[in-house]
Protein backbone atom coordinates (compact mmCIF):
# COMPACT_ATOMS: atom_id res chain seq x y z
CA UNK A 1 0.00 0.00 0.00
CA UNK A 2 1.35 3.15 -0.99
CA UNK A 3 1.92 5.97 1.60
CA UNK A 4 -0.73 8.25 -0.26
CA UNK A 5 -3.40 5.67 -0.13
CA UNK A 6 -2.53 4.23 3.29
CA UNK A 7 -3.41 7.67 4.49
CA UNK A 8 -6.87 7.69 3.29
CA UNK A 9 -7.36 5.03 4.75
CA UNK A 10 -6.49 5.97 7.80
CA UNK A 11 -8.35 9.01 7.31
CA UNK A 12 -11.69 7.20 6.40
CA UNK A 13 -11.27 4.99 9.33
CA UNK A 14 -10.86 8.04 11.41
CA UNK A 15 -13.75 9.48 10.08
CA UNK A 16 -15.65 6.70 10.52
CA UNK A 17 -14.80 6.17 14.21
CA UNK A 18 -15.57 9.81 14.76
CA UNK A 19 -19.02 10.58 13.13
CA UNK A 20 -19.73 6.55 14.04
CA UNK A 21 -22.84 4.63 13.44
CA UNK A 22 -25.42 4.86 16.34
CA UNK A 23 -26.11 1.46 17.18
CA UNK A 24 -29.19 -0.26 16.43
CA UNK A 25 -30.97 -1.33 19.25
CA UNK A 26 -34.19 -3.53 20.26
CA UNK A 27 -36.16 -4.61 23.48
CA UNK A 28 -34.93 -8.07 22.58
CA UNK A 29 -33.24 -10.11 25.10
CA UNK A 30 -30.10 -12.05 24.80
CA UNK A 31 -31.93 -15.15 24.67
CA UNK A 32 -34.55 -13.99 21.60
CA UNK A 33 -30.81 -14.77 19.37
CA UNK A 34 -29.85 -17.94 18.58
CA UNK A 35 -26.45 -18.35 16.57
CA UNK A 36 -26.89 -22.40 15.92
CA UNK A 37 -28.77 -21.57 12.67
CA UNK A 38 -24.89 -19.88 11.66
CA UNK A 39 -22.51 -22.30 13.76
CA UNK A 40 -24.10 -24.93 11.94
CA UNK A 41 -23.82 -23.75 8.36
CA UNK A 42 -20.40 -23.02 9.15
CA UNK A 43 -19.53 -26.26 10.25
CA UNK A 44 -20.93 -27.58 6.86
CA UNK A 45 -18.65 -25.20 5.05
CA UNK A 46 -16.26 -24.09 6.01
CA UNK A 47 -12.93 -26.21 6.49
CA UNK A 48 -10.56 -26.43 9.46
CA UNK A 49 -8.13 -24.08 7.59
CA UNK A 50 -11.19 -21.12 7.30
CA UNK A 51 -11.86 -21.68 3.52
CA UNK A 52 -15.61 -21.14 2.45
CA UNK A 53 -17.14 -24.05 0.06
CA UNK A 54 -19.50 -20.84 -1.49
CA UNK A 55 -20.87 -23.35 -3.84
CA UNK A 56 -22.43 -25.66 -1.32
CA UNK A 57 -23.15 -22.58 0.87
CA UNK A 58 -25.01 -20.74 -1.97
CA UNK A 59 -27.34 -24.06 -1.93
CA UNK A 60 -28.21 -23.41 1.55
CA UNK A 61 -28.41 -19.52 1.29
CA UNK A 62 -31.93 -20.04 2.77
CA UNK A 63 -30.98 -21.16 6.07
CA UNK A 64 -28.63 -18.16 6.19
CA UNK A 65 -31.14 -15.41 5.22
CA UNK A 66 -32.88 -16.90 7.86
CA UNK A 67 -30.21 -16.66 10.61
CA UNK A 68 -29.81 -12.85 9.20
CA UNK A 69 -33.61 -11.55 9.78
CA UNK A 70 -33.28 -13.15 13.51
CA UNK A 71 -30.26 -10.49 13.65
CA UNK A 72 -32.22 -7.58 11.85
CA UNK A 73 -35.27 -8.16 14.19
CA UNK A 74 -33.06 -8.40 17.40
CA UNK A 75 -30.73 -5.99 17.77
CA UNK A 76 -28.66 -6.26 20.98
CA UNK A 77 -29.97 -3.58 23.68
CA UNK A 78 -26.75 -2.26 25.62
CA UNK A 79 -28.64 -1.69 28.91
CA UNK A 80 -29.50 -5.05 29.48
CA UNK A 81 -26.79 -7.30 27.06
CA UNK A 82 -23.88 -8.08 28.59
CA UNK A 83 -20.62 -6.63 26.50
CA UNK A 84 -19.86 -10.84 25.48
CA UNK A 85 -23.49 -10.99 24.44
CA UNK A 86 -23.34 -8.04 22.33
CA UNK A 87 -19.64 -8.68 20.86
CA UNK A 88 -20.55 -12.14 19.84
CA UNK A 89 -23.52 -10.72 17.73
CA UNK A 90 -21.50 -7.99 15.98
CA UNK A 91 -18.80 -10.80 15.44
CA UNK A 92 -21.12 -13.23 13.76
CA UNK A 93 -23.17 -10.14 12.11
CA UNK A 94 -20.23 -9.05 10.23
CA UNK A 95 -19.01 -12.22 9.06
CA UNK A 96 -22.64 -13.93 8.37
CA UNK A 97 -23.17 -10.80 5.99
CA UNK A 98 -20.07 -11.01 4.37
CA UNK A 99 -20.58 -14.67 3.24
CA UNK A 100 -24.22 -13.40 2.46
CA UNK A 101 -22.71 -10.54 0.04
CA UNK A 102 -20.13 -13.00 -1.53
CA UNK A 103 -23.17 -15.29 -2.08
CA UNK A 104 -25.14 -12.79 -4.24
CA UNK A 105 -22.56 -11.85 -6.10
CA UNK A 106 -21.23 -15.71 -6.62
CA UNK A 107 -19.15 -16.49 -8.41
CA UNK A 108 -15.95 -14.11 -8.50
CA UNK A 109 -12.81 -14.26 -7.73
CA UNK A 110 -12.27 -11.17 -5.35
CA UNK A 111 -14.77 -9.38 -2.73
CA UNK A 112 -12.73 -6.05 -4.46
CA UNK A 113 -14.83 -6.80 -7.32
CA UNK A 114 -17.97 -5.85 -5.75
CA UNK A 115 -19.10 -1.89 -5.16
CA UNK A 116 -18.96 0.99 -7.44
CA UNK A 117 -17.27 0.74 -10.95
CA UNK A 118 -15.91 4.26 -10.03
CA UNK A 119 -13.34 2.99 -7.73
CA UNK A 120 -11.89 5.18 -4.96
CA UNK A 121 -9.89 3.07 -2.32
CA UNK A 122 -11.76 1.97 0.73
CA UNK A 123 -14.83 4.35 -0.30
CA UNK A 124 -16.88 3.11 -3.63
CA UNK A 125 -15.90 -0.41 -2.25
CA UNK A 126 -17.88 -4.41 -1.00
CA UNK A 127 -17.42 -2.50 2.68
CA UNK A 128 -19.89 0.80 1.72
CA UNK A 129 -23.16 -1.50 0.56
CA UNK A 130 -25.80 -0.52 2.43
CA UNK A 131 -27.59 -3.80 1.69
CA UNK A 132 -27.31 -4.75 5.76
CA UNK A 133 -31.10 -3.52 7.72
CA UNK A 134 -30.47 -4.10 12.09
CA UNK A 135 -33.03 -2.54 13.67
CA UNK A 136 -34.48 -0.54 11.17
CA UNK A 137 -31.21 0.76 10.26
CA UNK A 138 -29.48 0.66 6.43
CA UNK A 139 -26.22 -0.31 7.31
CA UNK A 140 -23.04 -1.48 5.66
CA UNK A 141 -19.81 -3.43 6.62
CA UNK A 142 -17.97 -0.25 7.50
CA UNK A 143 -20.24 0.60 9.76
CA UNK A 144 -20.50 -2.70 11.82
CA UNK A 145 -16.71 -2.85 12.11
CA UNK A 146 -15.68 0.75 12.55
CA UNK A 147 -19.00 2.47 13.73
CA UNK A 148 -19.94 -0.20 16.54
CA UNK A 149 -16.93 -2.67 16.87
CA UNK A 150 -13.88 -0.84 16.95
CA UNK A 151 -16.02 2.33 18.56
CA UNK A 152 -17.25 0.25 21.55
CA UNK A 153 -15.70 -2.86 22.29
CA UNK A 154 -11.47 -1.29 22.08
CA UNK A 155 -10.43 -5.28 22.08
CA UNK A 156 -7.48 -5.16 19.46
CA UNK A 157 -8.72 -9.31 18.97
CA UNK A 158 -11.43 -8.58 16.61
CA UNK A 159 -9.30 -8.12 14.10
CA UNK A 160 -8.46 -11.77 14.06
CA UNK A 161 -12.37 -12.85 14.18
CA UNK A 162 -13.96 -10.21 11.54
CA UNK A 163 -13.05 -11.80 8.07
CA UNK A 164 -13.41 -9.94 4.59
CA UNK A 165 -13.88 -13.05 2.77
CA UNK A 166 -9.92 -13.15 1.24
CA UNK A 167 -7.02 -15.46 1.52
CA UNK A 168 -5.02 -13.12 3.88
CA UNK A 169 -7.80 -12.69 5.90
CA UNK A 170 -7.67 -14.35 9.67
CA UNK A 171 -9.51 -17.65 9.24
CA UNK A 172 -12.79 -17.70 9.07
CA UNK A 173 -13.93 -19.71 12.33
CA UNK A 174 -16.01 -22.91 12.19
CA UNK A 175 -18.27 -21.87 14.58
CA UNK A 176 -20.63 -19.32 15.34
CA UNK A 177 -18.76 -16.74 18.19
CA UNK A 178 -20.95 -17.19 21.75
CA UNK A 179 -20.93 -15.03 24.76
CA UNK A 180 -20.02 -18.23 27.08
CA UNK A 181 -16.95 -18.84 25.00
CA UNK A 182 -15.79 -15.34 23.66
CA UNK A 183 -12.51 -14.47 25.00
CA UNK A 184 -11.56 -18.30 24.53
CA UNK A 185 -12.22 -18.00 21.03
CA UNK A 186 -10.58 -14.77 20.49
CA UNK A 187 -7.34 -15.89 21.82
CA UNK A 188 -7.44 -18.99 19.50
CA UNK A 189 -7.86 -16.96 16.18
CA UNK A 190 -5.18 -14.90 17.90
CA UNK A 191 -2.63 -17.88 17.73
CA UNK A 192 -4.08 -19.55 14.69
CA UNK A 193 -3.87 -16.35 12.86
CA UNK A 194 0.12 -15.35 14.17
CA UNK A 195 1.39 -19.26 13.34
CA UNK A 196 -0.42 -19.21 9.74
CA UNK A 197 2.85 -18.61 7.58
CA UNK A 198 0.49 -17.83 5.06
CA UNK A 199 -0.57 -14.75 6.69
CA UNK A 200 2.17 -14.27 9.73
CA UNK A 201 5.86 -15.65 9.47
CA UNK A 202 7.87 -15.19 13.14
CA UNK A 203 10.73 -15.93 13.52
CA UNK A 204 13.54 -14.51 16.82
CA UNK A 205 14.86 -11.95 14.70
CA UNK A 206 12.21 -10.93 12.53
CA UNK A 207 8.54 -10.65 11.93
CA UNK A 208 6.77 -10.62 8.32
CA UNK A 209 3.10 -9.42 9.22
CA UNK A 210 0.13 -9.58 8.26
CA UNK A 211 -1.11 -5.37 6.28
CA UNK A 212 -3.69 -6.11 9.70
CA UNK A 213 -1.37 -4.74 11.97
CA UNK A 214 -0.26 -2.05 9.94
CA UNK A 215 -3.82 -0.59 9.43
CA UNK A 216 -5.23 -1.03 12.44
CA UNK A 217 -1.66 -0.42 14.33
CA UNK A 218 -3.33 2.41 16.57
CA UNK A 219 -5.84 -0.22 17.61
CA UNK A 220 -2.68 -2.20 18.96
CA UNK A 221 -0.99 0.47 20.97
CA UNK A 222 -3.25 0.50 24.05
CA UNK A 223 -1.60 -1.56 26.95
CA UNK A 224 1.36 -3.21 24.72
CA UNK A 225 3.80 -2.97 22.19
CA UNK A 226 3.11 -4.64 18.60
CA UNK A 227 6.01 -7.08 19.55
CA UNK A 228 3.88 -8.28 23.02
CA UNK A 229 1.11 -8.71 20.90
CA UNK A 230 2.82 -10.89 18.63
CA UNK A 231 4.22 -12.81 21.27
CA UNK A 232 1.52 -13.38 23.52
CA UNK A 233 0.36 -15.72 20.32
CA UNK A 234 3.60 -16.52 17.62
CA UNK A 235 4.93 -19.94 19.02
CA UNK A 236 8.17 -18.09 18.15
CA UNK A 237 8.79 -15.33 20.41
CA UNK A 238 10.42 -12.29 18.55
CA UNK A 239 13.40 -10.56 20.54
CA UNK A 240 13.32 -6.96 21.43
CA UNK A 241 15.39 -5.73 18.64
CA UNK A 242 13.87 -7.77 15.92
CA UNK A 243 12.65 -6.60 12.65
CA UNK A 244 8.89 -5.98 12.07
CA UNK A 245 7.81 -5.64 8.37
CA UNK A 246 4.79 -6.29 6.39
CA UNK A 247 3.10 -8.76 4.14
CA UNK A 248 1.67 -8.16 0.85
CA UNK A 249 -2.22 -8.55 1.16
CA UNK A 250 -3.82 -11.43 -1.20
CA UNK A 251 -7.47 -10.42 -1.72
CA UNK A 252 -8.19 -13.53 -3.73
CA UNK A 253 -11.64 -15.24 -2.38
CA UNK A 254 -11.16 -17.58 0.83
CA UNK A 255 -12.85 -20.14 -1.45
CA UNK A 256 -12.19 -23.95 -0.83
Amino acid sequence: MSHLVKYIFVAIIGLSLACGTSAPASDAAPTDVSHAALDRLLKKYVNSQGMVDYNGFKQDRAELKKYLDQLSKNAPNEKTWSKEDQLAYWINAYNAYTIDLVLQHYPLKSIKDLGSTIKIPFVSTAWDIKFIEIGGQKMDLNNIEHGIIRKKFNDPRIHFALVCAAVSCPPLRNEAYTAKDLDKQLDDQGKRFLNDPKKNIVTQNKASLSKIFDWYGGDFKGGMSLREWVNKYANTDLKENGSISYMDYNWNLNKQ
